[in-house]
């Protein structure tokens, strides 16, 4: 069956603003050694172009592996934007490790379709392990890569194509790390039951061990749901931890984003690459996070989802604010009197990047209009 849908125009700019800005406010970190790389993945009709983001220390190597693996954002698959989870990279390259962070077929720049299965969420995981098999393929011949000590990772999404991906017990792969990981189908009848039913299988075929984060308050997977997933998982002989770390924040799915977790999950997965004998001390601490800019005190100055009470802005603006909007978390909206006005989201410092983009025309004066969920505005 197609279809379309017939979009205001505002939206239309919006989408459009969507993908040039994405685009724009991605400049590559030097200081992470941040490069993109075209992966292909061979298919039986075509082969899929996928882009995938590499973080490399300073040197030769070889250096242990990470693969990150992103989740799904709602809308087209074509407009998500280049995955950068800057916080576990940095912890990541600390320990030595080259990360690597794909996306997946018909994600972002990636060619191809996402191939989401209907209904059928255990062999979605399944395709979209295979896009990942190809990207580790491919890094694993570098001489920079240790293909014999590896560890993949995954967030919501990516964290379900981890649990998929671990069926293959790959060669190398010393363990496996599932932030909330899942694929929320309301649309298909009785889908946890299908979801914990799915984790069963693949834990059947499964012989690396894992760990498993989730918290109560998720707002795509509750308690009960992700309490089965695991119990399914281990009662067909998979090997998984659950840290099931309670509430986080307004939404703990959105935790492997946020700085304030790092207590949270980092001592734990410290711990877990011990067990499992891959490297877990520091041994480049010039990758430590750097000082955060400190977030202003909530105003609620106007609604959050309100673009025309924004001050200072023209049409432009509001469109630019409209598309923050739509941005997951970290995020920081600025605008300074003059009309000038920036936002980032996502990385180390969104807030510092937020004010360096829109001050670039607003002559120093950019203060933050938003931040996260909260409207952080003074007159």
């Amino acid at each position: 069956m197609g279809g379309s849908i017939t979009r205001p125009r505002f939206w239309t700019t919006v989408l459009a603003l969507a993908v040039m800005t994405g685009a724009y406010g991605q400049e590559l970190d030097k200081e992470l050694n941040e490069t993109i790389v075209t992966i292909p993945k061979k298919g039986f009709l075509f082969t899929a172009q996928l882009e995938t983001t590499i973080y490399k220390p300073e040197g030769d190597g070889p250096f242990p592996i990470v693969v990150i693996n992103h989740g799904k954002a709602t809308g087209d698959p074509r407009f998500q934007e280049r995955n950068r989870p800057h916080i576990a990279v940095r912890y990541f390259m600390q320990r030595g490790y080259v990360v690597v962070v794909p996306m997946r077929q018909g994600f972002s720049k990636s060619t191809g379709n996402y191939i989401g299965a209907g209904c059928n969420v255990e062999s979605n995981g399944r395709v979209q392990a295979e896009d990942v098999q190809a990207v580790l393929d491919h890094v694993a011949a570098q001489q920079y890569a240790d293909k014999n000590n590896i560890l993949v990772l995954g967030q919501s999404h990516g964290g379900w194509t981890t649990l998929a991906f671990g069926t293959l017990n790959y060669p190398g792969v010393k363990g496996l790390v599932n932030f909330a990981g899942g694929l929320r189908q309301e649309q298909c009848a009785a889908w946890e039951s299908t979801l914990a039913r799915s984790a069963g299988s693949y834990g059947q075929e499964t012989k690396l061990p894992s760990i498993w984060f989730y918290g109560d308050n998720d707002s795509y997977f509750n308690s009960t749901t992700f309490h089965r997933m695991h119990d399914a998982y281990v009662s067909k002989g998979g090997r998984a931890t659950l840290i099931a770390y309670g509430k986080f924040g307004d939404d703990a799915h959105r935790m492997f984003t946020s700085r304030s977790a790092e207590p949270i999950w980092q001592p734990v997965v410290s711990r877990f690459l011990r067990e499992i004998g891959l490297p877990h001390e520091i041994v480049r601490p010039q990758y430590a996070d750097t000082p955060l800019t400190a977030a202003p005190s909530r105003t609620d100055f106007a609604p959050l989802d309100k673009p025309e009470a924004v001050p200072h802005v023209r049409e432009k603006g509001r469109e630019g604010y409209a598309v923050f909007l739509t941005k997951d978390f970290p995020r920081a909206f600025a605008v300074a009197p003059n009309g000038a006005w920036g936002w980032s989201n996502g990385g180390n410092d969104p807030l510092k990047r937020a004010l360096d983009n829109c001050n670039r025309t607003g002559s120093g004066a950019c203060k933050l209009y938003a931040v996260d969920d909260a409207v952080v505005w003074k007159e």
